[in-house]
């Protein structure tokens, strides 16, 4: 099904179409945002990645099982079903990640051991259509969130810690090894695991947060702290997340951007740049400053320069993703019942906007669908998921046709 493309009065050498590459009646997601190549694509671009379920009315609890399925985009978006996992939302899906070793055949996602209900990270060989290996770890059981670029590691975070202080990020019911009136433990935190060793670290405990910024974040003391958005530069030389506490409190709510080397040194607390801020070149940052796109420089801690125009990005504080050779950044927000996707070209400035079609009953909380734009590996096609005209959550495609 082709969605006309909508326009406003600038026009581009080249224009957009939304088509719906899913259909029901199962729901069909990819999760996360194309953060820092988060691609849906292998290596080749045959297969796209994707969750399948049979509901989207709920959040789903230790026994939902979803499909781990492969799109076959030379047959016609063809399901393939490979496996199935425990460990996933419908906000960020089960955080798909091509190996960077092995982009064409070797997949990551998480998973939930049913009976202790401990979360782990899978790394599965989708031409064997098999698991290669498990990622467990009985004192501390986490999962991926956010494979780094250049290879050979990844962010772990406790997804059972995550359900109960900001519910739409977690695994309901998975299981917790800190109590809950554990504020800011110190055999918890963000997690580094070796691909290779399958060795687990701990990058920086909760505590060591607070004994490092509480002179100035004081917020930060004595508050229930857990962590969101891990991601790694392009470089692989800084991780990026947010320390959160207080999520649905807003008088309290801590929020605190910092970025860290992958050897635990040099924590920095980065300037909030938005919701969802994206790494471009080098130690520079794509976000919002000053309701503008803007370019923020995390050495010098300073906003450097801006892209496009209020015009162009009118939500700066949207989802956004670039592309994996710099050249395009799209940018996906929500007016009324609808996300839109500006869509920008660096190098000349030229751009167009689409539109998906409406999310009634899915613009809020915990089953919200939201822009998620993921760009392919060639940089002219973006998947987004959004409700279909059946009522079914579904995987749509912008194609920018030159």
């Amino acid at each position: 099904m082709l969605f006309p493309s909508f326009f406003l009065l600038f026009s581009a050498p080249w224009t957009l179409q939304v088509d719906q590459i899913t259909r029901g009646p199962r729901h069909h997601f990819f999760g996360y945002i194309g953060h820092v190549q988060n691609i849906p694509w292998n290596q080749s671009g045959r297969h796209i990645a994707a969750l399948e379920t049979t509901f989207q009315e709920r959040m789903p609890g230790a026994a939902d099982a979803a499909q781990v399925v492969l799109l076959d985009t030379r047959r016609q978006f063809r399901v393939v079903p490979l496996d199935t996992s425990r460990g996933w939302n419908f906000q960020q899906g089960t955080m798909f990640y091509w190996n960077p070793a092995a982009q064409e055949t070797q997949l990551f996602f998480n998973d939930r051991d049913p009976q202790t209900g401990h979360v782990f990270t899978v790394l599965y060989d989708v031409a064997k259509k098999r698991r290669l290996r498990e990622y467990r770890f009985a004192a501390a059981p986490v999962g991926n969130s956010g494979v780094a670029q250049t290879g050979g590691m990844f962010p772990a975070l406790n997804y059972a810690r995550m359900a109960r202080l900001r519910r739409v990020t977690g695994y309901p019911e998975a299981f917790d090894w800190n109590p809950p009136t554990a504020d800011a433990p110190d055999n918890g935190g963000v997690f580094l695991v070796d691909v290779a060793t399958g060795q687990q670290r701990l990058l920086i405990s909760f505590a060591q947060m607070v004994e490092r910024l509480k002179a100035e974040r004081s917020e930060i003391a004595g508050a229930p702290l857990f962590i969101n958005h891990t991601f790694w530069s392009r470089d692989g030389q800084r991780l990026f997340f947010f320390i959160r506490a207080h999520f649905d409190n807003r008088a309290q709510r801590v929020k605190i951007p910092c970025t860290i080397r992958p050897d635990g040194t040099d924590l920095q607390v980065e300037r909030l740049i938005g919701r969802h801020s994206e790494w471009d070149r080098g130690a520079r940052m794509l976000g919002n400053a000053d309701k503008r796109q803007a370019i923020y420089d995390v050495d010098h801690n300073e906003v450097v320069g801006a892209l496009g125009t209020p015009e162009i990005f009118p939500e700066p504080e949207g989802d956004i993703a670039l592309s994996p050779d710099f050249n395009w950044l799209v940018n996906g927000y929500r007016r009324g019942q609808q996300n839109f996707y500006s869509v920008f070209h660096r190098p000349t400035g030229d751009w167009q906007r689409a539109e998906g079609p409406p999310q009634a009953g899915f613009t809020a909380g915990d089953l919200r669908v939201d822009g998620s734009p993921n760009w392919n590996r060639r940089g002219d096609e973006i998947l987004f998921p959004a409700i279909a005209a059946d009522g079914t959550r579904q995987l749509f495609r912008i194609r920018i046709v030159r």
